[in-house]
């Protein structure tokens, strides 16, 4: 039963990613540079918006983070509501809370600023305007919002989720604590402001794991099957700037330059999984992050050597081929893949993230197996299709 689930996931995998080709999809338009965030409310407007939600968190709020952006609206008479209520792991109440300020302050546009939560729950609540007479459960899912969208201005404070140029907006059932992500082309961002001055003062763990989380996200694209050319450029150029930058801006998180590469590394490989997707890393972090409320880069980052290592030699050659790209040797496909997951270990350990996670309990690891295997099948195209026995293999491994 299980070869038959398998090859029927397969089957599937193959159209969908045909069908992929007929879909209509965008890449955002950009503001690139320092400084770029003052630019945004006179770009609003010429793009016919007048007044806008303004998506954050509260601890960007209060350190002042927002601030230029205000000036920047009051100057350009760009009208804006603020929420500041986006939380990490935004649940489905967090987003009925951005739609109704959206609603009744009558706004015509959306600018997310954050990171990935912030994002997640402007595009959900984008979605809900979208389809104001379904619920976010309703919308769970691939392909079910398919329909136009509030104009939407992405404004990244991490460099990791690539949130502002990708499909999904990832959500949190508060009851069930199980975290779904909404999946639709219509998603993704209109227009990004990709401004390293919003990233110069983030602590050294969130951009560690940020980091870490875009590194994920550009070697999950890259190995999995049916991916087309131009996403493995694009996760290719992503693993090189990450591994050329993401440690320098941990060190010196004043460095401009390394900064505005670790943000170009996030966006190409945010785009490398939107249209590749992601895999098994990202099944099982979902599951640690309903559950437990652990942060996606950290829960990314932990998981993404045991998974490669339990792919085994079905990514040996992609991996590989990563490997010579950043400077990595060996004598042949095995070793070289072997140390470039040794040196991802190594860039954990030098930027202090834990090489387990102490949060996993024995009585959840059955539901964990089942939420992951939901998400990752058959829609995932993995190079190797995992059962509950390998899933659950793999958890208990990141057991501390």
């Amino acid at each position: 039963m299980w070869t038959l689930k398998k090859a029927w996931y397969r089957v599937f995998q193959f159209f969908f990613n045909i069908a992929q080709y007929l879909i209509g999809r965008h890449s955002p338009e950009l503001l690139e540079g320092a400084g770029s965030i003052k630019r945004l409310p006179e770009f609003v407007k010429s793009k016919g918006v007048n007044k806008v939600l303004i998506v954050t968190d509260e601890v960007l709020y209060k350190i002042g983070l927002l601030d230029s952006l205000f000036a920047a609206c009051d100057e350009a008479g760009l009208e804006y509501t603020l929420f500041n209520g986006a939380i990490v792991n935004p649940t489905i109440d967090c987003i009925e809370a951005a739609y109704s300020a959206y609603r009744d302050n009558r706004c015509e546009g959306f600018i997310a600023f954050g990171g990935g939560s912030s994002m997640d729950c402007a595009k959900a609540a984008a979605a809900r305007v979208a389809h104001p007479n379904k619920t976010i459960a309703q919308l769970g899912g691939t392909l079910k919002v398919h329909k136009k969208v509030p104009p939407f201005f992405a404004v990244p404070t991490t460099a990791g989720t690539g949130s502002e140029t990708t499909v999904a907006a990832v959500v949190t059932d508060p009851v069930t604590h199980h975290k779904y992500a909404v999946q639709d082309p219509c998603l993704v961002p209109k227009y990004a402001v990709l401004d390293p001055e919003l990233t110069v003062g983030l602590p050294p763990h969130v951009t560690s794991t940020t980091g870490m989380d875009a590194l994920t996200h550009a070697v999950e694209a890259y190995t999995n099957r049916f991916a087309p050319k131009y996403t493995d450029r694009l996760a290719e150029k992503a693993v090189k700037l990450i591994f050329d930058n993401l440690e320098l801006c941990y060190k010196d998180g004043k460095n401009i330059e390394a900064r505005s590469n670790m943000l170009l590394a996030s966006f190409y490989a945010g785009a490398a999984f939107s249209r590749a997707c992601v895999g098994n890393v990202h099944a099982i972090a979902h599951t640690l992050g309903g559950l437990y409320g652990t942060a996606h880069g950290l829960a990314n980052a932990v998981i993404l050597p045991y998974v490669l290592e339990d792919f085994g030699e079905a990514v040996y050659k992609k991996l590989a081929r990563l490997a010579e790209i950043v400077g990595i040797s060996g004598a042949d496909d095995g070793e070289k893949a072997r140390a470039f997951i040794k040196e991802i270990r190594r860039m954990n350990k030098d930027m202090n993230i834990p090489d387990k996670l102490d949060c996993i309990k024995t009585e959840d690891i059955p539901q964990m197996v089942e939420w992951a295997m939901a998400e990752a099948n058959p829609i995932y195209p993995v190079p190797v299709i995992w059962n509950a026995e390998q899933f659950t293999k793999t958890i208990e491994r990141l057991r501390a």
